[in-house]
């Protein structure tokens, strides 16, 4: 595998807020794509359906509807989620214990059904939208975000998930804490110059990966270039001596 298909193994690329058609389009553009995000928007566009179609296409697909309710509700969740084959899926870590585990022990069962590998579950710790200011006056958190991160990453930990979400400027102390496997996936991945649109804490992706992401979700960068062949390469090649 050469350098540049190694490093691609880092990027995720979100195809969030693109008709489920256009979706397909432009993961066909981008051979050496590995990685493809369907959030909230693209899955209650698409559905399920689209999930097999970028299968075929070769791409692993990370789940990400963050998933927060019930132990229950949870479990039963992620065991649909594991049975459509998707590599990762997000659950809240502030669900609670309780949820975590019952949403693994379901992606197993899941899986396990469809004789399909078991899907890495991640625990969302704090979305990159909040700022401090916003984080105490609106919720009321005593807690600065730093704090409250490095928290629901150990509950990820004790309840068994593969990994967490966080923004890139936490990555550093919690790679410190949590060594591989266990993986670190920021969003608020921005190129030089770009606009940071509503995510509030956001590194560069080279600078995500020299702190310690394992992996990178790049959207707008990609997608809203003139050629995301183009830019999706030049991350690519940014990132080919951490490969």
């Amino acid at each position: 595998m050469s350098n540049t298909s190694k490093s691609s193994e880092k990027i995720i690329l979100a195809l969030d807020s693109m008709d489920p058609n256009d979706s397909i389009r432009l993961v066909s553009s981008i051979p050496s794509l590995r990685w493809v995000k369907v959030g909230l928007e693209l899955f209650v566009h698409g559905g399920p359906e689209l999930l097999y179609l970028l299968r075929e296409h070769g791409v692993r697909i990370f789940l990400d509807l963050k998933f927060h309710d019930i132990p229950t509700t949870m479990s039963k969740a992620c065991c649909q989620a594991a049975r459509s084959g998707v590599d990762l899926i997000t659950v809240h870590a502030c669900a609670g214990s309780k949820a975590l585990v019952a949403a693994k022990q379901g992606a197993i069962k899941g899986a396990m059904e469809r004789n399909l590998p078991v899907p890495t579950l991640l625990a969302v710790t704090v979305l990159t939208s909040w700022n401090e200011q916003s984080f105490a006056n609106e919720l009321l958190m005593k807690q600065s975000i730093h704090k409250r991160v490095e928290l629901m990453a150990q509950l990820a930990v004790s309840a068994g998930m593969g990994g967490c979400i966080c923004s890139p400027l936490e990555v550093a102390k919690l790679r410190q804490k949590h060594p591989d496997p266990f993986q670190l996936i920021t969003p608020g991945i921005r190129l030089s110059g770009d606009s940071s649109h509503d995510q509030m804490r956001t590194m560069t992706p080279l600078e995500a990966v020299e702190a310690g992401a394992s992996k990178l979700v790049v959207g707008r960068s990609i997608t809203e270039a003139k050629s995301p062949f183009d830019a999706f390469h030049k991350i690519c090649e940014e990132l080919t001596p951490y490969s």
